[in-house]
């Protein structure tokens, strides 16, 4: 059996370790996949989605599905999977010359409009086709041609949804709005451990991951039903933690009930007793 020493480098890191896989449903993760890191980054990302949609539409047969992601999933196989399964993607698509040979009308468009803001960033979206020669077919492309900071900072995306608005609100509001994904990522990361790798197989380090998807879900949950409404709604899940569970308290156990006794000097007390009714009310 290959060690994780010699099997896991990866070269953009510079290091060994592993290379997980989260797929979200909005702020819901329904995969936590740890992969050695010695492989794309879209490595078994397709097997996955083909599991997912399909139990999907085994419950919502109507349901329409899209898939967001970065440039490093922008693979022709899964593009040609999703075009073939009636499966909308928006993905991230990696600059080359050929990509910013044909943005740099738009960039040249958009540095004297910054010149003309004050040095404030300036965008020109730019629509257009490409195919590279992996790929089977040309696909519809949006570059966001871009001056800030002195400098173009060319950026592209690839869909097979029709526009049904313009291209700055596909790209700003509809693709970046995976980078909040991004963040409930980081929370498990930061806040529940799920970056704790350090046993010996992967097999156990894996269900380290699900053990914190499972706290991250538990918490959510939380966020969502019990903190609706209040100053902790938004909360990260670190701050839930530090604020409602890392607390000292007395519990006795009754026949009947479970009293959880806090200090008079802490300060969510109100907020806590309010949680658990609400909590207790639920279904």
């Amino acid at each position: 059996m290959k060690t994780l020493e010699t099997d896991s480098f990866h070269g953009y890191y510079g290091g060994y370790g592993y290379l997980p896989l989260y797929i979200f449903d909005g702020d819901w993760p329904v995969l936590a996949w740890l992969r050695t890191s010695d492989r794309d980054a879209s490595a078994g990302a397709l097997d996955k989605v083909k599991l997912i949609v399909a139990a999907l539409r085994r419950r919502f047969p109507q349901v329409r599905i899209r898939l967001r992601a970065d440039s490093g999933f922008c693979r022709d196989a899964l593009l040609v999977w999703c075009e073939r399964n009636e499966v909308k993607y928006l993905f991230g698509l990696a600059r080359n010359p050929v990509l910013e040979r044909q943005l740099a009308r738009g960039l040249a468009k958009a540095r004297p409009l910054r010149e003309a803001q004050g040095g404030a960033p300036a965008r020109v979206f730019v629509e257009m086709t490409y195919c590279p020669g992996t790929w089977h077919a040309p696909r519809w492309v949006i570059g966001k041609a871009e001056w800030t900071q002195g400098e173009a900072n060319p950026r592209f995306i690839i869909t097979n949804d029709p526009l049904e608005t313009t291209a700055q609100t596909l790209y700003e509001q509809d693709y970046c709005g995976r980078g909040d994904m991004e963040n409930r990522i980081k929370e498990q990361q930061q806040d529940l451990f799920a970056d704790r790798t350090s046993t010996e197989s992967q097999r156990t380090n894996q269900w380290r991951l699900w053990f914190s998807t499972l706290a991250y879900l538990i918490v959510n949950q939380l966020r969502r039903v019990g903190l609706a409404g209040t100053e902790l709604a938004r909360a990260t899940c670190g701050t839930i933690r530090l604020k409602l569970f890392k607390i000292g308290a007395l519990v006795q156990v009754s026949v009947r009930r479970v009293w959880v006794r806090l200090s008079r000097a802490y300060p969510w007390a109100t907020l806590f007793r309010e949680v658990s009714q609400r909590l207790a009310t639920v279904p």
